[in-house]
């Protein structure tokens, strides 16, 4: 497990998070950005131009880009926290190749879920997944691939209680939800895959948004609100990478360009 982003393009071993986005804020200031550190309450509709509330200040714009990001679900059980970064992971994609030739478990039911258990195949030598019903949400021919996989067991029926380790994971507390019995699963990673919650609270009532709270974008990253865009993991146009991500927000940038110029 590793504090570094380690799959963006052009850093062939990884990059801290704070050195690569002050690396963006850098690059921004070079050509001519204007950075202003404030917390933002509120955005409303004033006199044809959009209003944003700040702790500090009060903004009047044309146009505004939404790129408040989503934060991984937790599965709030004991110990979880503790050993994030310590056999608890978020991204197969970003960590399965530190878990090589180990046991892992992934806890869920839905496409990601079954997706990054698929994934963990190709480097772990075994790999769990807990799901607390006796059958998956996920798409069929996921389904399929994952019950008939050789590396995969699955545990059906099955919640995680509780973290144990002593410097890093080492075993799950389990428990069978039909059953009530509880036992002990030895592993070296857990990956929780039970989805995103994104950070669209602040404009919930704003803009539309989909069922799980992401903000509903068009081709170009617009919103139902003309001036309004978004970018990045708030959106439902975005699979939790940071590359993609950053896309979406140059997407986003041309297209908020050609509207000024459409206003002028």
């Amino acid at each position: 497990m590793t504090d570094f982003i380690e799959n963006y393009p052009g850093f062939p071993e990884g990059i801290e998070p704070f050195t690569l986005t002050d690396n963006f804020r850098k690059q921004a200031e070079r050509f001519g950005a204007k950075i202003e550190v404030d917390e933002v309450k509120g955005i409303q509709s004033e006199k044809g131009l959009w209003s944003i509330s700040g702790r500090e200040n009060k903004y009047l714009t044309k146009t505004v880009l939404i790129a408040t990001g989503a934060y991984f679900r937790k599965l709030g059980v004991k110990g979880e926290g503790r050993y994030t970064g310590k056999g608890v992971s978020y991204c197969a994609t970003c960590d399965a190749f530190f878990f090589k030739d180990k046991v892992v478990a992934v806890v869920g039911g839905g496409n990601w879920a079954l997706t990054e258990a698929l994934l963990l195949t190709k480097f772990a030598s075994k790999v769990k997944v807990i799901h607390r019903r006796d059958q998956f949400r996920a798409e069929k021919i996921l389904q399929d691939r994952t019950v008939e996989h050789e590396k995969i067991d699955v545990l059906w029926d099955t919640v995680i209680e509780e973290v144990v380790g002593q410097n890093v994971l080492e075993r799950l507390r389990i428990k069978n939800v039909k059953t009530g019995n509880v036992s002990e699963l030895p592993c070296d990673g857990l990956f929780v895959s039970i989805g995103t919650v994104p950070n669209s609270e602040i404009v919930r009532n704003l803009v539309e948004l989909n069922e799980w709270g992401e903000i509903k974008v068009g081709k170009k990253m617009t919103t139902s609100q003309p001036g309004i865009y978004a970018a990045g993991d708030v959106t439902d146009a975005c699979p939790q990478q940071v590359a993609t991500s950053v896309g979406t927000g140059v997407a986003a940038a041309i297209a908020i360009d050609e509207y000024l110029q459409g206003l002028s």
